[in-house]
């Protein structure tokens, strides 16, 4: 069974690993990278202007710099805000250099695992698997010109096109069928780089503490959806009747070890 990859504790799991990176890279960019390391919760000291960026997966080689975003709640600012994380990693790099030049090409790749929502400045819906976008000017004619090279893109596995090329289908794939069908996925097992993955994530070699990690992080991500107050006590007092200890329901719902201390107090009370 195929751990689901829109957890993050999975996809980090899975897309740390090199051989993983490399081979979605070279598939997803058309690169070779060889990264010195690959990071999670990357964000850059001192930080640019007064938003604090944290960076899922980053890696950069020598030569180039790549930055993978996992993002599976869709919110109506995605868009908006990962131009800002991309436009980051290209001016960090000014920090040291001598004149404008920008030494390393930047590559955000962002993976979208919720259909779109309408959107709010166009009033549409896009359904695209793959959208690039690039900071290269184009001219009168529309011809573009490759003075940058930087590239945003995004893919979202909600659109299945029959004339989306394989290098992204095999991805597109095996996000899709994490999600929607884990026990029996149909993957492109030929694709190396996807092999590689259905063995990291396979249920069987996740590690109990990895587990743990895991519900956590649905569970935080259920919070950080609900609107109100009581809905977030709710889930804090089922968790109580399950037995949860009072670390594991902090984690889960953001509530102090005070505040769990007197909901536990208000359950005795009603019982």
């Amino acid at each position: 069974m195929l751990a689901r990859l829109d957890n993050e504790v999975f996809f980090k799991k899975a897309f740390t690993d090199k051989i993983v990176f490399k081979a979605f890279v070279k598939d997803i960019v058309g690169i070779e990278v060889d990264p010195e390391r690959i990071e999670t919760e990357k964000a850059f000291e001192p930080k640019i202007g007064s938003i604090n960026f944290k960076y899922d997966i980053f890696a950069e080689d020598p030569k180039k710099r790549v930055v993978i975003e996992i993002q599976k709640v869709e919110y109506d600012h995605n868009f908006d805000r990962f131009l800002h994380y991309h436009l980051q990693a290209i001016t960090e790099q000014q920090r040291s250099a001598q004149n404008y030049f920008v030494d390393k090409t930047v590559y955000t790749i962002v993976i979208m695992t919720a259909p779109y929502k309408l959107n709010k400045k166009t009033n549409e819906i896009y359904k695209d698997e793959v959208l690039i976008s690039s900071l290269n000017p184009k001219n009168l004619k529309g011809i573009e010109r490759r003075i940058f090279n930087h590239e945003l893109i995004y893919l979202n596995p909600n659109y299945k096109g029959d004339a989306t090329p394989s290098n992204y289908r095999d991805w597109l794939d095996l996000i899709y069928e994490s999600i929607h069908n884990p026990e029996n996925p149909t993957l492109n097992l030929a694709n190396a780089g996807i092999k590689r993955v259905t063995e990291i994530a396979d249920m069987k070699n996740v590690t109990p503490e990895e587990w743990e990690m895991a519900k956590i992080e649905v569970m935080k991500r259920e919070v950080i959806t609900l609107e109100r107050a009581e809905e977030r006590t709710e889930i804090a007092k089922n968790l109580i009747d399950l037995g949860s200890d009072d670390e594991f329901i902090s984690k889960a719902t953001g509530f102090s070890l005070s505040e769990i201390a007197k909901l536990r107090d208000d359950e005795i009370d009603e019982k």
